[in-house]
């Protein structure tokens, strides 16, 4: 039986002298904040391969009812974002790691979850991230200049493992549609000199077709969270998976994690669409010719399985004008992706800047002639 109290914290206590043991980043090692003893994380290797087990998805909802698959976490709903972060029991009061909203540890409770097969350790630690974080700030230009010193005075980041799902499927797909050809025609025409000219136009000739292509997909990512704007956690990728480790509260110590706000079934069909991009481009392909046109398709998804994995990501909530903008670090490798505002001021400028360059060049060109 899990340890529920170790499942619902993320805190685990030294050995030495029993002060909270935290994950150091780019380890497999806790550090003791009062002592400084360090701790290893043994990771067991005949669990390394339920790490990376795909899990077929009709047997696993036809046994909903298995309950060793599932575990208890202790989350607060953040009333701004949504966001449902796990908080330690310990702790009064904080503020959403993802909009930076004050709540207290009253308005937490438990949830029952499926459990994550592996996780991602951080591999970032955060001076690493604030390093990230100030040379991101220092990239953008048209950023009012209030909000560079502000991020200055004011950056936190904070490390947070991100649910997300991962899908294989076998796909089939029937199609119908019409392949483009192109040819050339010569057509006459005059001139503004009135002289009679000729030029090549190109046109096209359709073809009616249909075909079927296939296609498996592994490991197709589907972020779990509601509580990250998609394309910017998009950019974060790619993920070095092949790393993924057994799921263990002891990587986590120190950092919070989220509970997954997107369900399995509602993962699967947001994976059924980033699958229906690639298929499309398998179809346009498969049609060949010059242009192609895809009138329909029908695609059967077979032998389908999944993953819950955990990902590591630091986060920066910052306002600006009352507004939220996040910044995002993959924990893994660094980069960078995030949101920002634009100085309307300096954009202004700058375009009457170049209006009065082009004007000037103008001018110089018209009195040469």
């Amino acid at each position: 039986m899990e340890n529920k109290n170790q499942l619902n914290s993320n805190e685990i206590a030294c050995d030495n002298c029993g002060a909270k043991l935290i994950f150091k980043p780019g380890t497999e090692s806790l550090t003791c904040e009062f002592c400084g003893a360090q701790n290893n994380i043994k990771i067991d290797q005949t669990k390394q391969k339920e790490a990376h087990k795909e899990i077929d998805l009709l047997e696993f909802i036809s046994n909903k009812q298995d309950v060793s698959n599932e575990y208890t976490i202790q989350t607060v709903n953040c009333t701004t974002c949504g966001a449902k972060t796990s908080v330690d029991a310990n702790v009064v009061s904080d503020s959403c790691s993802f909009c930076a909203t004050p709540f207290v540890n009253t308005q937490a409770h438990d949830v029952r979850l499926i459990k994550p097969q592996g996780l991602l350790p951080f591999n970032i630690n955060a001076k690493e991230g604030h390093e990230a974080f100030k040379n991101w700030i220092k990239k953008l230009w048209w950023a009012p200049n209030k909000l560079k010193k502000y991020a200055k005075l004011n950056e936190k980041l904070q490390g947070i493992y991100v649910p997300y799902w991962t899908f294989d499927a076998d796909t089939s797909t029937n199609y119908s549609g019409a392949r483009g050809e192109h040819y050339y025609e010569t057509e006459r025409y005059t001139d503004s000199d009135g002289k009679s000219q000729s030029r090549e136009v190109q046109k096209t000739r359709w073809y009616n077709v249909s075909g079927r292509v296939s296609r498996f997909f592994d490991d197709v990512l589907v972020m779990a969270s509601e509580s990250l704007p998609q394309k910017y956690a998009d950019k974060l990728e790619p993920w070095d998976l092949n790393n993924l480790v057994p799921y263990d509260p002891k990587f986590m110590s120190g950092f919070r994690s989220e509970a997954y706000q997107i369900d399995l079934e509602s993962g699967l069909e947001v994976s059924k669409q980033k699958m229906e991009i690639v298929i499309k481009q398998d179809i346009r392909s498969d049609i060949g010719g010059d242009e192609q046109q895809i009138n329909s398709f029908n695609t059967n998804h077979s032998n389908i399985k999944f993953k819950h994995i955990l990902l590591p990501i630091w986060i920066s909530a910052y306002r600006y004008q009352d507004k939220v903008y996040r910044f995002m670090i993959n924990g893994r490798t660094g980069k960078v992706s995030g949101e920002r505002p634009y100085s309307w001021i300096k954009i202004t400028l700058a375009v009457l800047a170049g209006i009065a360059v082009g004007g000037t060049i103008y001018y110089f060109t018209e009195m040469q002639q």
